[in-house]
């Protein structure tokens, strides 16, 4: 498929700097993390940040240039959501210290289910705490283990009310991850509340067909003038890899066996 028949140069180009590239495979080691730093910087502009483990924060920090715009982003209480918030706490601040940016914590989603939503909000008001104001808290819903759009609803709700700066779909661990759906009720929660909040979709987003979708939805709520890397992202592996392809630039990305993101 070329583009003629398919999106813009100038779109594929959007979705490009709306990308935070992800290596969270089990396998991940320092190989596949330079891969993934050198791929940041794409002959299309630069993507939005980098998604990876907490232990590899510093080596990232070291690889990327000093004046870098790419943000650096790092997961915590992932992926099962269990984590108590005190050592949640703990993996922020040396991450932080390592040079971490962008923290994305599974918020305990298990609590919604169990309709507990006072706990859900007091463990992510105290990761909230723990975040300085210079680094971004991105929410992660788990949408796919939700039951249904009142509880994503509600989760996200939760999430904006407690302090994130974003809220996120996925984890890319569990069977269902991002839809079109729990993104239609997270987009509407975030409008609804009236926030600087932003949206990120991850967890099977595989080509730029999938991602414009995504981009319509919002579209669709906020206008075009609303999508920028601070209100909305792509958490994806695979993506990238499309979006240069159809452009044809040739890319190979270290962490392309992942099969989640």
């Amino acid at each position: 498929m070329n583009i003629q028949q398919s999106l813009s140069v100038t779109r594929i180009k959007q979705i490009i700097s709306l990308i935070d590239l992800t290596n969270l495979d089990s396998e991940c080691d320092e190989t596949a993390l330079e891969s993934l730093c050198h791929q940041a910087s794409t002959p299309m502009g630069n993507v939005a940040a980098i998604c990876i483990w907490p232990r590899f924060v510093a080596s990232a920090k070291a690889q990327l240039a000093s004046d870098s715009p790419i943000r650096i982003a790092t997961v915590v209480n992932f992926p099962s959501g269990t984590e108590p918030a005190s050592e949640t706490c703990q993996t922020i601040e040396a991450a932080i210290v390592d040079g971490a940016t962008e923290i994305d914590y599974v918020m305990p989603y298990h609590k919604i289910l169990a309709n507990k939503p006072g706990e859900a909000a007091a463990s992510i008001q105290r990761v909230r705490s723990c975040i300085p104001n210079t680094a971004l808290l991105k929410v992660i819903l788990e949408t796919g283990e939700l039951r249904n759009s009142e509880q994503v609803q509600a989760a996200a709700t939760i999430a904006i009310d407690h302090g994130a700066d974003f809220i996120k779909t996925s984890t890319g661990k569990v069977p269902v991850n991002a839809t079109p759906s729990a993104a239609n009720t997270m987009l509407n929660a975030i409008d609804a509340s009236g926030r600087e909040v932003g949206f990120k979709a991850a967890g099977g987003l595989k080509t730029v067909m999938d991602a414009d979708g995504y981009l319509q939805q919002a579209e669709a709520v906020f206008g075009v003038d609303w999508i920028n890397p601070n209100h909305f992202r792509f958490g994806a592996s695979s993506l990238l890899n499309d979006a240069l392809s159809r452009i044809g630039i040739e890319s190979s990305l270290m962490n392309k066996h992942s099969t989640q993101y």
